[in-house]
């Protein structure tokens, strides 16, 4: 199924003028690790599917979803069944900012009915009307497609963030106000990424200690903070290497990273290529 790979990278062709792709997908297939700018959504119909995303590993279930953020690098086993795989180009989302915020410390979410019982049934219908209008001839598909999906994907943000337990020590009654509160910190360090940030400034912005702080963020997050911080460096230095007039070092320093080495080192990390192998790529499409 994968058919524009070279390195880690795939490149997404959609069809026609839309930024959407959906696999009524049998195949019997082992798919390597890679990344993708569109975001991923998949469904097993019939049998299992196992996932590995960003080192972690997700045995999905009839009916259970995986939302994969825009480029985290999974890769599937070949597993027999039946599974919807939608994708969409992040350029439909991109208005919406608390849409980037969601995938900036999600890598990925697996909505099963145990972790997510208020909403599983209602993203799994909505999946499969997803297939179902995508191979119709129906007038207004696409603009039904659209509105399915955004439908998901609030639920599924909306429903992560306000988890119980979210933050294990903090009382119920004050989960709310921390949830928000470290949204906010999150859409603070995606605007600033590039800038001079420490733990211990963005600690003192949120009103907390540094230790409680640290701790606080990887409860919410999922991951540390640099972990965070680098990766929103990263997707910032992406959208440089598009430039060509700009050299690999400038691209570094903008991005917030005080050498090249370590630029260059956290970009493979991330990306499982060099940021001169990603521009290479970039420049072929």
């Amino acid at each position: 199924m994968i058919k524009n790979l070279e390195g880690t990278k795939e490149t997404v062709y959609f069809e026609g003028n839309t930024f959407l792709l959906c696999y009524d997908n049998v195949d019997y297939e082992e798919y390597p690790i890679h990344w993708h700018t569109p975001i991923e959504i998949l469904m097993p119909t019939e049998g299992k599917y196992t996932i590995y995303c960003a080192e972690k590993r997700y045995d999905l279930r009839v009916n259970d979803v995986l939302i994969i953020g825009p480029g985290v690098l999974h890769r599937m086993n070949a597993d027999s069944g039946r599974r919807i795989i939608f994708q969409c180009g992040m350029t439909l989302l991109s208005t919406f900012s608390d849409f980037e915020s969601f995938f900036s410390f999600q890598n990925a979410l697996l909505i099963t009915p145990e972790e997510f019982p208020d909403i599983h049934g209602d993203v799994s219908r909505l999946m499969t009307e997803i297939r179902d209008e995508y191979f119709s001839n129906s007038p207004l598909k696409n603009a039904s497609i659209c509105s399915k999906l955004l439908q998901i994907l609030v639920m599924a943000g909306r429903s992560y963030a306000h988890q119980p337990d979210r933050f294990a020590d903090i009382k119920p009654t004050k989960q709310v106000e921390y949830i928000d509160k470290f949204m906010k910190v999150c859409e603070y360090i995606n605007a600033h990424c590039t800038e001079d940030l420490s733990l211990d400034s963005v600690a003192e912005i949120a009103g907390f200690s540094k230790f409680h702080f640290s701790r606080l963020f990887k409860e919410f997050a999922n991951v540390p903070f640099y972990k965070y911080l680098n990766s929103r460096r990263i997707d910032y230095a992406e959208k440089l290497l598009m430039d060509p007039g700009m050299n690999v070092m400038e691209v570094a320093s903008r991005s917030g990273f005080n050498s090249l080495s370590a630029f260059m080192r956290m970009f493979k990390i991330i990306k499982g290529c060099t940021p001169t192998e990603f521009r290479n790529l970039y420049e072929k499409k």
